[in-house]
């Protein structure tokens, strides 16, 4: 028999959606609980898809990708403007 997890221990994934507002409520969102879980994911990501022995393609483009998303989310207020404008 699999031992029982606290509900404070568990991962977001395995958390029931009855359980996810007490969840919530014992995370840290104290500035150094969020920049502790933006190390763990940074740390998480860099070894799973950059520090690898064969590596790939995915990473990288894992961060190509976001950065092009970030940009066109920055520089649509400026696009939408643009699309209505006729040039002639």
């Amino acid at each position: 028999l699999p031992l029982p997890v606290l509900l404070k221990d568990m991962k977001l994934m395995d958390v029931k959606l009855g359980q996810l507002g007490s969840w919530l409520a014992m995370r840290d969102f104290t500035p150094g609980g969020i920049l502790g879980a933006m190390r763990r994911g940074y740390d998480r990501y860099y070894n799973k898809y950059i520090n690898v022995r064969k590596g790939g393609l995915g990473g990288i483009s894992m961060v190509l990708a976001g950065y092009i998303v970030l940009s066109y989310m920055w520089s649509y207020s400026h696009v939408k403007h643009d699309r209505r404008r006729k040039y002639h």
